[in-house]
């Protein structure tokens, strides 16, 4: 006796398509918080992303708000826009991410800083340096902190 057939299932993968806004250099001079955001960034040699959603969380208790949304979850902030900025940051290569994970404007950064620097941020660079120099002893435990989380994964 022969089996009946069976009919067999048919495996299938669905496409999900996302779709996401192109984003040009023009788009960022347009947009003052992703300037100030590159650079705060630029302040810096190399900053973590750890440190730098930390830093930007306390410029806004200190009364500087960049309009960035925060959640704080065992003390320590995050943002989903901010993520978001940083990555269409790095999508225009005005930041990169260096060997020890940090951030770091990269050369067409600091020269969009350059062209761009006085017309967005004429108010804002004097209060935005002195929040940052006075913010930078708060964030270094948290830099060191992901340097040495960084070292001590195996290559």
């Amino acid at each position: 006796m022969s089996k009946p057939q069976q009919p067999q299932a048919t495996k299938s993968k669905e496409l999900k398509i996302v779709t996401r806004h192109i984003v040009s250099l023009s788009d960022v001079e347009k947009n003052p918080r992703l300037v100030k955001l590159l650079y705060i960034t630029s302040l810096f040699k190399d900053i973590s992303e750890k440190a730098l959603l930390h830093l930007l969380y306390y410029m806004r208790q200190n009364g500087y708000d960049l309009g960035y949304n925060f959640v704080v979850i065992a003390q320590t902030p995050t943002s989903k826009d901010v993520s978001s900025d940083l990555a269409v940051l790095k999508y225009l290569g005005l930041v990169e991410v260096n060997e020890k994970k940090k951030l770091a404007a990269s050369s067409l950064g600091r020269e969009f800083l350059g062209k761009h620097l006085e017309t967005t941020l004429r108010n804002d660079k004097d209060v935005i340096d002195k929040l940052v120099n006075e913010l930078k002893v708060k964030i270094a435990p948290v830099d060191a902190e992901v340097e040495i989380k960084v070292k001590r994964r195996p290559g």
